[in-house]
């Protein structure tokens, strides 16, 4: 303990007395003053009509004794002084969607939800104990699905980077973000970006995201490495811009399968057992392994641009589109021997599980845009797949086959308009030809009422067929070798959304989804098979031929009192269904309260204090290690217990210092009775540190 503080002090010191502006300063100016940098035009005088000198302090004798002025240096009122400056606002980075903010180095109380493993707020999941393991849902949000099904593993892609979630950058010089945290027990986490321009035209970045984590229980190892690079580029007469990258993703997990007796961690009489590396587990030979590479490009072609429009809205423009991605993706599952938990006599061991995905996209657009009209984009889509297994299974219920292959044609379109204050835009799919997608449909409204206060509603309908490994499965465990193309249905969405932003009232938001043929996996075990230790054997994949209703409520707001602050978000959901399939805690909610102030004559920027998250006991979802999914159980339930983190944040320039004491009301904890799934406890009281650093060349 005197170690990790003794370590801050003196990073903090180092940073504070060390560390120069990161920022590159303007350059230096002419010794010309920017204020006094023009020289009015010399007037032209009649020397014949000057018969009286010019009496100036200024002026100075000509051997004719003609008196002239000296120009003073003067700015001629109305010009612009160019000055040859960089902000941190020139910084940019762009989303895949297209939105542009700039590079942001403050410290916020939002920053510190995001400063954690996947780099985003992470209110709606409980982690597992240790770092790179899954994320179980506490909320759930139906809208936001893929058009497409995807490969499966759901439970361990928390950490896999989707095209959604690469960032390009546009940067007036070479920037570089270092994040770096500690882990659990012999790692650390790294995440490092490296953006850079070779001209004002062509922007690239450089990024790679690796860590390691051995955690408190033994074989629990984790690690895995994302490298991602960027390439942007638009002409001068900016009629042509392309955007590109290659990602390279390895995700690897030891899986220990969860405790083997609950009563070594929950009995507190035991005291051998606070040392978490002396508790059995149920696997001591399992790990699964994910790999996935991906080629993306997106250019597009402006035709004719009117500019004479362009200062009372959009531009009259054509633009012509094309989107290309090609992407391999591998699921692993591998054992030395096998185990019960899964079902006896496999057909082979060791136990070496893969499910391969190749995916191609392609789209091509034409975009029209005008200032009456608005941004109208049609567009058409060619989707290839090809999920397949290295044989064909013949079972006494019939032929597995071994691969899904076929191709997806699509017509679609979206559409943007603003009203002033009302801004209208949605987007539209429609399937032609394949089996696995259907229709989606997404339409939005917002209305600014005022500069602080804004409302939006939504309504989204979709339809298309479960990820692969619903669909089709192979497995050298006997249980886990299934195919549903002939029985599955495309799963439907239907919701309907609303929003209130507010600087007054806070963040009011509200969806209500209604979804059909909702696929899930279950166990079919009975409660024998269950006490025996075999309720995994029996999971397989399951289709709700009833509607379930699902409605969401979340708010958050925060109250400020000179240097407190109070940050509240509270979720409330309530399901509707007649057999119970997705499991939801009713209320969550996170509070902090938390203390701000610049020290050390504002070279430093503090903030400390107190985080409390809870959420209602529900029946948790239990997770299955060979699929890598979570699994419905209505066996019991978990929950109803609070999670308290202390934290001492410090921004000293573009550096962000964190340091955490994790759920360390675990201290004063009898009865350990805190889990993320079945099984499946969460980490007990640990501190963690680290830091963001941007610097600029």
């Amino acid at each position: 303990m005197r170690f990790i503080f003794f370590a801050l002090f003196f990073l903090l010191n180092l940073t504070l007395f060390a560390q120069q502006d990161s920022i590159p300063p303007p350059k230096k100016i002419d010794s010309v003053l920017v204020g006094q940098d023009s020289i009015p035009p010399v007037q032209h005088v009649d020397s014949l009509k000057l018969k009286q000198p010019i009496k100036t302090k200024d002026s100075v004798k000509t051997k004719d004794s003609v008196k002239f002025k000296r120009p003073r240096l003067r700015r001629p009122p109305n010009e612009i002084v160019p000055i040859d400056s960089v902000s941190i606002e020139d910084y940019k980075i762009i989303s895949y969607s297209r939105d542009t903010t700039y590079l942001d180095t403050t410290l916020t109380i939002q920053k510190e939800y995001k400063y954690n493993f996947l780099r985003k707020d992470d209110f709606e999941v409980m982690p597992f104990e240790n770092i790179g393991r899954p994320y179980n849902e506490l909320g759930r949000v139906f809208s936001n699905r893929s058009y497409y099904p995807r490969l499966g593993a759901t439970a361990r892609n928390s950490n896999y980077m989707e095209v959604e979630d690469i960032n390009y950058y546009h940067v007036p010089t070479p920037m570089t973000e270092l994040m770096f945290k500690t882990t659990l027990e012999q790692g650390q986490l790294l995440d490092a970006v490296l953006a850079f321009n070779l001209s004002k035209q062509f922007s690239a970045s450089i990024a790679y995201k690796g860590f390691r984590s051995l955690g408190k229980y033994r074989f629990d190892q984790t690690q895995s490495g994302n490298f991602r690079t960027t390439f942007s580029y638009v002409n001068k007469k900016n009629t042509y811009a392309l955007r590109s990258h290659i990602t390279a993703q390895d995700l690897e997990s030891e899986e220990n399968g969860g405790l083997l007796l609950r009563e070594q961690f929950e009995n507190p009489e035991t005291d051998e057992f606070t040392d978490r590396s002396r508790i059995d587990v149920q696997f001591t030979n399992a790990n699964n392994r994910i790999l996935g590479k991906r080629y993306y490009l997106d250019h597009r072609w402006k035709l004719f641009n009117v500019k004479k429009d362009s200062t009372k809205g959009l531009p009259t423009s054509l633009t012509l589109g094309h989107e290309f991605t090609y992407e391999t993706k591998f699921y692993d599952f591998t054992q030395s021997a096998q185990n019960n938990a899964f079902g006896a006599e496999p057909f082979v061991e060791p136990i070496a599980d893969r499910a391969r995905l190749k995916t191609m996209f392609n789209r091509v657009s034409a975009e029209f845009s005008n200032r009456i009209l608005g941004r109208l984009t049609g567009t058409a889509s060619l989707f290839s797949y090809n999920y397949f297994f290295n044989s064909i299974l013949e079972t006494d219920d019939g032929i597995i086959q071994n691969k899904l292959k076929g191709k997806e044609i699509s017509i679609g379109g979206n559409y943007l308009k603003n009203f002033g204050r009302l801004s209208l835009r949605g987007d539209l799919n429609y399937n032609l030809s394949g089996e696995l997608a259907g229709n989606a449909f997404n339409a939005q409204v917002d209305y600014r009422i005022n500069d602080n206060n804004r409302i939006s509603g939504g309504i989204h309908a979709s339809s298309r067929m479960p990820d692969f490994n619903y669909l089709l499965y192979q497995s050298d465990y006997r249980n886990y070798n299934w195919q549903n193309t002939e029985t599955f249905e495309k799963q439907q969405v239907q919701n309907i959304s609303f929003s209130l932003d507010s600087k007054l009232l806070g963040h009011l938001m509200a969806e209500y989804s209604a979804i059909d043929n909702y696929t899930y996996f279950q166990s079919t075990a009975t409660q024998e098979e269950i006490d025996a230790g075999q309720e995994t054997a029996f999971v397989r994949p399951f289709q709700e031929a009833s509607t379930i209703n699902h409605l969401r409520v979340k708010y958050f707001k925060e109250f400020k009192w000179r240097r407190w602050a109070l940050a509240n978000t509270v979720l409330y959901q309530e399901v509707t269904q007649d057999n119970q399939v997705i499991n939801v805690p009713q209320l969550l909610t996170r509070n902090t309260l938390y203390f701000s102030k610049e020290v050390f004559k504002k070279a430093m920027f503090l903030q400390t204090g107190v985080t409390a998250k809870y959420f209602t006991s529900y029946n948790m979802n239990a997770y299955n290690p060979l699929l890598g999914e979570f699994y419905i159980q209505n066996n019991e339930e978990f929950g109803a217990y609070p999670l308290l983190d202390f934290f001492i944040n410090a921004k000293i320039r573009q550096t962000r210092v964190y340091l955490k004491a994790e759920h360390f009301n675990t201290l004063f904890t009898s009865e350990p009775n805190y889990y993320s799934a079945p099984n499946y406890p969460y980490r007990d009281f640990v501190i963690r540190f680290g830091l963001v650093w941007n610097f600029f060349s």
